[in-house]
């Protein structure tokens, strides 16, 4: 692929359409662009110029004159994505959303939210708070994720068992599209077939098609009733074969969060957590919530009930919101303390029908033994999406490593096809799973892709390199 070079002249445009302050081209200030939560030794890449837009007119204008270039351009959030997705392969252009923070509307009697991109989503939850609101398709990294990003990888969470992920509220966005025209797709309409829904064609296609600069979000009252159980198992097989039995029951949770012994015991380690359950084999976090505090009630009976009689070890309730709090945190910061604590590994992000859930289990035991590695198992069992994440043995020389790591997720993924899943829930493919697509995927689905590429991105400025190549081939 040849594309053109930001030279001193384009450097020059790019300050004249957002000011100089807003364009960085330092080697220190780049570096922290030049990654997102993916291994920086393995993925990182530089830009050759970072762009701070403030308006949907400045994004694009320099989408256009990166067209006219033929400049790639890369499109960013917050930076906290697991896929590569954010890394400027190709150098060029990176376009950081960070600055198009701010709330545009909150609409109380549509229940809407309109945001800038940029918007942390942590800021938009305590913002709809305040008026007994919730965006329902959180995820888990509400802390630092922005609404652009989360719409960018159609981002899931703790709460997907029973209110589904971030694409189900997303009501209306503000596309530049990867040649510069601007775009409002769908609105604050409940129903709309008029043509294609290519509002949804957007979501999750990983800043490929363009850049989202606002989107309109669908909220939901805030449920007057939860409570939350932990749940211990000797085994994860234990914890695992739970959970299709459970939703067997016309009992839908919010969420059912499944930890294997190491990775609850490295976060607790990792935030200096002393919990009264670390011997458990496994165990999974169990939420319910309602507007009816008898049923939220009646349902944790029959929840914990069926757990004592598949062989739950304890079943503890969360009393109050502080120990609930602790519980969750050490959840949410599994990929973290992974991070800290064993920093060479994969994070992966397999999806398999629920029923198929106990079936993974096994298998992640039976490839860790044949290729020398610990295999720790967490994440969203309730809708079949589990972070598996292949760690290295301290022991083994990088080149093994890596050659082992790279036969091992295609067995995975291979495995994963074959029980109906694919090898992305919520992370993405972007630059991490791309080599991999190919081996799993019906190959006229990919031209299918591919065909949506070259229609909107003609010149293949936007995110090049990411999800598959644009010509046949890895």
């Amino acid at each position: 692929m040849t594309y053109g070079t930001v030279t001193p002249a384009v450097v020059a445009e790019l300050r004249a359409i957002v000011g100089g302050k807003s364009v960085w081209i330092d080697e220190e200030r780049l570096e922290a662009y030049t990654h997102d939560e993916t291994s920086s030794d393995e993925y990182a890449h530089a830009p050759d110029v970072v762009v701070l837009p403030t308006t949907t007119e400045h994004v694009a204008a320099i989408v256009k004159l990166a067209n006219r270039e033929r400049i790639p351009i890369t499109p960013r959030g917050a930076g906290s994505g697991l896929s590569g997705g954010a890394i400027p392969v190709f150098g060029g252009i990176l376009i950081s959303l960070e600055r198009m923070d701010k709330l545009v509307e909150l609409d109380l009697d549509n229940m809407t939210i309109t945001a800038q991109a940029g918007m942390v989503t942590n800021d938009l939850a305590h913002t709809v708070a305040e008026h007994g609101l919730f965006f329902a398709g959180y995820p888990m990294s509400v802390e630092t994720c922005q609404i652009g990003g989360n719409i960018a990888e159609n981002a899931g969470g703790g709460k997907a068992v029973k209110y589904g992920v971030t694409g189900r509220y997303v009501m209306g966005l503000e596309l530049v599209t990867p040649t510069g025209e601007v775009v409002w797709l769908g609105g604050k309409l409940a129903k709309d077939v008029s043509g294609y829904d290519l509002k949804q064609l957007v979501i999750g296609s990983e800043g490929t098609l363009g850049i989202v600069t606002q989107a309109i979000i669908k909220l939901t009252a805030y449920p007057k009733a939860a409570s939350d159980l932990l749940v211990l198992f000797d085994s994860p097989r234990a914890a695992i074969d739970l959970v299709p039995r459970m939703l067997r029951q016309g009992i839908v949770p919010t969420g059912i969060e499944f930890m294997d012994r190491l990775s609850f015991q490295t976060s607790c380690q990792y935030l200096n957590e002393t919990l009264p359950y670390q011997d458990a084999g496994a165990m999974l976090l169990i939420e319910v919530d309602g507007n009816d505090p008898a049923a939220v009630e009646a349902d944790l009976l029959a929840i914990g009930d069926l757990c004592e009689k598949h062989g739950a070890l304890e079943v503890y309730v969360a009393e109050d919101r502080n120990a609930v709090e602790r519980v969750w945190s050490v959840r949410r910061n599994i990929a973290e303390a992974f991070k800290v604590e064993r920093p060479v590994q994969s994070l992966e992000d397999i999806v398999v029908p629920v029923a198929s859930i106990p079936d993974v289990i096994p298998e992640l035991e039976r490839l860790g033994a044949a290729y020398g590695m610990q295999i720790p198992c967490y994440g969203h069992a309730g809708d079949g999406n589990l972070h598996a994440t292949l760690v290295k043995d301290p022991a083994m020389d990088h080149a093994t490593w890596l050659r082992n790591k790279d036969a091992c997720l295609r067995e995975l993924y291979r495995f994963v096809q074959g029980l109906g899943g694919k090898i992305s829930g919520e992370h993405g493919i972007g630059l991490k799973r791309k080599a991999y697509l190919g081996d799993v995927t019906n190959p006229v689905e990919i031209d299918l892709m591919r065909a949506i590429k070259r229609a909107w991105d003609p010149l293949n400025v936007m995110n090049p390199g990411k999800i598959f190549a644009l010509d046949a081939g890895p």
